[in-house]
């Protein structure tokens, strides 16, 4: 279990980016300037555009080099940015990924090839690909709901322990955060905002949120509170944004916090590309009451 991984440490609060669209449906690259320099001021530890949240799928291959390219430009080596290259097609996902590495990012975002749900042998061997031919290290990302596979365990640990392994952002149960600490020494990121305190008390480095694009002071405290042992002041502070956690999800994701970064003036609108569709007016009220009570002292 050597887990030669080679690349900067990715832990604490990293922000699972939005991708800012003008109304006609072109990157607003003025607003994503905006959005990244209020999540380096605000302190989080690492950025991850071009992700489910950062509406990939829907991005041409141009756009999204676009993106990391600028996020990179932004960010000025004040924070790492991990660059979402993974697609169901393994040539293609490489090939994202080394536009990544040309584009300065620091590390891929590897999500588990979706739709045509590979064996494990094959997941094995893409994450080995994009990272021995890529040329990035890798944050390995487990989200069954959306793809339809399981990265197991032991293939985690199997991919780790073949070295440029820097994190798995994990979706799923806690229980799984023990079993992978069992078999490797894989950064555990939690990738769902209501398990970041729990799974950090199981050993996980920090979260990618998708609730820090709206408040990333109040996610990088909550985890540093829960990295740094202060159990009942995270707890109280969960408890806070508990409710801003639900509401993001109320919709497919990221159409509640691009509505909401839409109203609190953080990005110019809040467009989003079909199939996806602007939230709904119960939602966005829903939103509104949480985001005051995450502000509360």
């Amino acid at each position: 279990m050597s887990g030669r991984a080679t690349g900067p440490a990715i832990e604490g609060c990293g922000t699972a980016l939005v991708t800012p669209f003008g109304p006609g449906g072109a990157l607003d690259l003025a607003s994503l300037a905006r959005l990244v320099e209020a999540q380096v001021a605000a302190g989080v530890g690492f950025l991850v555009p071009c992700g489910t949240t950062g509406e990939s799928p829907t991005l041409t291959d141009e756009e999204r080099i676009q993106v990391i390219e600028r996020t990179v430009d932004l960010a000025a080596g004040r924070v790492p940015v991990v660059a979402g290259t993974g697609t169901n097609d393994t040539p293609h996902s490489v090939a994202m990924t080394r536009a990544a590495r040309q584009a300065g990012a620091d590390a891929c975002l590897a999500v588990a090839p979706y739709y045509n749900k590979p064996s494990q042998e094959g997941l094995y061997r893409h994450f080995r690909a994009m990272i021995d031919d890529g040329g990035l290290p890798a944050v390995l990302y487990h989200i069954p709901g959306r793809t339809g596979v399981s990265i197991e365990p032991e293939t985690v640990a199997r991919v780790f322990d073949g070295g440029g392994v820097v994190g798995l952002k994990e979706t799923e149960t806690v229980a799984r955060v023990t079993r992978i600490r069992e078999l490797c020494a894989v950064p555990v990121l939690c990738g769902d905002d209501g398990l970041t305190l729990p799974m950090i008390a199981l050993g996980a480095v920090g979260v990618v949120s998708v609730a820090s694009n709206v408040v990333p002071d109040r996610i990088a405290e909550l985890v540093r509170l829960a990295r740094h042992g202060h159990a009942t002041e995270a707890l109280a502070l969960h408890a806070r944004l508990s409710p801003l956690f639900r509401a993001l999800f109320l919709e497919p994701n990221p159409q509640p916090v691009k509505a909401l970064l839409a109203a609190e003036g953080q990005i110019a609108s809040d467009h989003l590309r079909l199939p996806l569709v602007p939230a709904a007016a119960p939602t966005r009220e829903a939103l509104a009451r949480a985001l005051a009570r995450a502000h509360r002292a």
